[in-house]
């Protein structure tokens, strides 16, 4: 029995690899399990290593100290890469305002966090750990953590507080999303929605028969109208062309035409007549259509791309090709002019066979590029990340200087690299599943040394009044500021349902109510509004909270 002794009992490097390994693995298969349609998926990690430490499972206190600043490093720096392309362009537009609501939103959750502190007389660290659980927040937990020790307290104060409050802010996000779709939204607004996916990239034929349009250029056309709208193929006397923006249209021209279904009706007026065809069925043969032309998905691999206009590399009219899609992440986009290219996105181009091949050139199709993951890159940016935590910055008011830490350091520099990398020749690309595969390791890690070294005292703080209270306070931090910026985003802003609450989730850095609002509302405008938002209120939590306690505490 000695060898059982030395896997799960004394202290060493392979008892702190098998104990942390069990939890993650236990806690991972647990959080797979749905409750009410709800999972907690690797959250449940954290639990199971609460459970482990109050069993009495431990790990040496400088190898837990490790692996859990490590993981956080690991998972903190590939969700900067992740977001990074998209960090900056969610500032445009209609991103505005969903970023202002989101700040809102945590603006008032801070607030209400300092005031509560007071009001219960419940220490500030204990209260930014409630405050991180209601938000379902594990940057900002390890950013604080990473404070306390700076300005020289108990690092795992706030460990306590998030454990007690995390459960509710996970399950308090999707209640509020219910209360506010039952009170505030019309049912026949939400069974219209259910008809039709306004968001969603859609093809159509339309025959040109409007005197209005015949002999102008495509780029007149565009012009005269606010339709956004691509021209894939032009069919005229039994032959096929890819219009380029000087293209003249004459009557009884065929088109196909590439935009969203809810400006269908529009183009039908601008150009005529819509065929009856369905051109969105999933089995179409694009080649088979017409025996001129080729349609091929090329991705773009060539860094110097990354960040420049579609439109700006003219290859319509230099090449005579179309782009009529664009895919990324997952999602279908319209290939607009405007659109702004990011490395490993996949474009639809169609044309004749020795064009596409020039475009290829153009936009280096080089997959292998992106499939292997560039692991200089990801250490670099670790050591510039942890560089970057450790410069103290001095602000007015506040004793202590300020350190980003191994929280936001290495958040802000994977958002720098992801967004500016590949402009200076750094391939920071990695694969979606690559970047899942280095957070969810990451995560875990820290989960599982976080609830271990919590688990010790942690159900006689629950049974206590203190930690009912603590329960009660984390459930107010999550309904309060989710329903107030809700109801204001759908009542007095007039935004649709479905982008408000993938702005509240996305506020809320949670992706367990994100899954459940997609399962229940349909379209892409919940996972849109989620993107939108996360980024800039995942990095303002983190900062935040490190600046509350530098502030009151330093």
């Amino acid at each position: 029995m000695d060898w059982l002794n030395g896997l799960f009992v004394e202290h060493s490097a392979l008892q702190a690899v098998v104990v942390l390994s069990l939890i993650v693995a236990i806690g991972l298969a647990l959080g797979k399990v749905h409750i009410g349609g709800i999972s907690l998926g690797v959250t449940f990690v954290f639990f199971t290593g609460i459970l482990a430490g109050h069993i009495g499972l431990s790990v040496d206190d400088k190898m837990l100290a490790y692996a859990e600043s490590f993981g956080l490093v690991i998972f903190i720096y590939s969700l900067g890469l992740q977001v990074g392309p998209g960090f900056f362009n969610s500032f445009r537009k209609e991103g505005i305002t969903l970023n202002m609501l989101s700040m809102a939103l945590i603006l008032i959750g801070t607030g209400l966090t300092v005031l509560l502190s007071y009001l219960t007389e419940v220490s500030l660290p204990d209260m930014v750990g409630i405050f991180c659980g209601a938000t379902t927040n594990t940057p900002a937990l390890g950013a604080a953590q990473q404070t306390l020790k700076q300005i020289g307290l108990d690092s795992n104060i706030p460990a306590l507080g998030c454990a007690v409050a995390y459960p509710l802010g996970v399950v308090g996000v999707i209640f509020a999303v219910l209360l506010i779709r039952k009170v505030l939204v019309r049912q026949e607004l939400l069974n219209k929605a259910e008809k039709e996916d306004l968001k969603k990239v859609y093809v159509a034929a339309f025959q040109v028969h409007n005197p209005a349009v015949f002999e102008k250029s495509v780029q007149d056309i565009v012009r005269m109208s606010d339709l956004k709208f691509i021209i894939s193929r032009l069919w005229r006397d039994g032959h096929v062309s890819i219009p380029t923006s000087e293209k003249i249209l004459k009557k009884n021209d065929r088109l196909l035409v590439i935009t969203s279904e809810k400006d269908v009706q529009a183009l039908t007026f601008l150009f005529g007549q819509q065929e009856n065809t369905d051109w969105n069925k999933e089995d179409i043969d694009w080649n088979a259509i017409d025996t001129e032309l080729v349609s091929k998905r090329i991705v773009v691999t060539r860094a110097a791309l990354n960040g420049k206009k579609l439109g700006s590399l003219r290859l319509r009219n230099h090449y005579g090709i179309n782009i009529s899609r664009v895919f990324r992440s997952g999602v279908e986009l319209l290939a607009t002019p405007e659109l702004v290219l990011q490395l490993g996105d996949r474009l639809t181009v169609v044309g004749e066979a020795a064009a596409i091949r020039n475009v290829e050139q153009v936009l280096g199709n080089a997959v292998q590029d992106l499939e292997e993951p560039n692991l200089v890159v990801i250490f670099i940016g670790l050591v510039l990340g942890l560089a970057l935590g450790s410069i103290p910055f001095s602000f007015p008011g506040i004793a202590t200087p300020v350190k980003l830490g191994l929280a936001a350091g290495p958040v802000v520099v994977g958002i720098l690299l992801g967004t500016f990398g590949p402009r200076i020749h750094m391939i920071t690309y990695t694969t979606r599943s690559a970047n899942l595969m280095l957070r969810a390791i990451g995560l875990s890690m820290y989960l599982a040394c976080l609830g271990l070294d919590a688990g010790t005292h942690f159900f006689e703080t629950v049974f206590r009044p203190e930690g009912l209270l603590w329960i009660a306070i984390g459930a107010g931090l999550t309904l309060i500021p989710t329903l107030v910026v809700g109801v204001i985003a759908l009542k007095v802003m007039k935004i649709d349902f479905g982008t408000v609450s993938g702005m509240l989730c996305g506020s809320m850095a949670n992706p367990m109510a994100l899954s459940y609002v997609n399962e229940t509302i349909p379209g892409d405008n919940p996972s849109i509004a989620y993107a939108t938002v996360y980024p800039l209120g995942m990095f303002t939590r983190v900062i935040i909270v490190q600046v509350l306690l530098m502030c009151l505490l330093g």
